[in-house]
């Protein structure tokens, strides 16, 4: 049965530091905790939902053994989503073991440089999924890839992008054998680049940009061509602008 020890947990579970004690992570709503569970990324050790969805996913959860399911009330969702408005499931996952990166050869990889709003690094994870991108690494700056809001956006994309954190200028320097682009405002034209099927794309900070030091290392700086008056773009934007050009 569903208590104040639940309560508690769930909620602990939305800062980083306890989520990182436990291992774990939440996440909400119906596509996002179904697609998890499909892909079996990750293995889901809690399941609290209303009983309405119990009832219209019985045949769905059968599928999967070792989760703890417990029934809860709208008030009891409530305290524990980090939504306004709970969307009537809410499911604690292990976290997977840190990621690593096999290979980049022929590959497009993206490189983001302190991405720290996490809408934004979730919806550059379902970006990076729909145009088929494997590979997204992260300096440790960047927001925590398992934040509520981070998993929410993602829509599920996260059980298919690998993702990894890591100090961008030595990984930078011992993969220096692929080019590496700068997203930037005085760069080359980015229709210049179509159709590469090899590149590591680096994206910067949502106010500051790419950082010097990173910079330092790219190749070439690329541009999206401006008309209007807008000083910048929104980096997710950006990110999908750039993927649309070069596939």
């Amino acid at each position: 049965m569903f208590n104040k020890t639940h309560t508690k947990y769930i909620q602990s579970l939305h800062h980083k530091k306890f989520r990182d004690e436990n291992g774990v992570f939440i996440a909400e709503g119906t596509k996002v905790v179904l697609e998890l569970l499909d892909s079996r990324e990750f293995v889901c050790l809690q399941l609290f939902a209303v009983n309405d969805w119990l009832n219209n996913n019985e045949n769905a959860l059968k599928k999967y053994s070792g989760i703890e399911v417990l029934e809860i009330k709208d008030f009891e969702l409530l305290k524990i989503s980090m939504l306004t408005t709970p969307k009537n499931v809410l499911a604690v996952f292990k976290k997977k073991t840190a990621s690593t990166i096999k290979s980049i050869k022929k590959k497009i990889t993206l490189l983001l440089d302190t991405i720290q709003d996490p809408g934004n690094l979730g919806t550059i994870i379902r970006t990076a999924d729909w145009f088929g991108i494997e590979n997204i690494v992260c300096s440790p700056a960047c927001a925590d890839m398992y934040n509520p809001k981070v998993v929410q956006s993602t829509m599920g994309s996260l059980a298919r992008v690998n993702i990894f954190y890591t100090d961008l200028e030595e990984w930078l320097q011992k993969n220096n054998t692929v080019k590496r682009y700068a997203a930037a405002l005085n760069g080359k034209n980015i229709n210049s680049l179509k159709e590469i099927d090899e590149a590591i794309i680096v994206i910067g900070n949502e106010g500051k940009g790419i950082s010097d030091d990173v910079m330092k290392l790219v190749d070439e700086k690329i541009t999206i061509p401006k008309k209007g008056e807008a000083e910048s773009l929104n980096a997710a934007v950006a990110t999908g602008i750039i993927l649309a050009v070069i596939s």
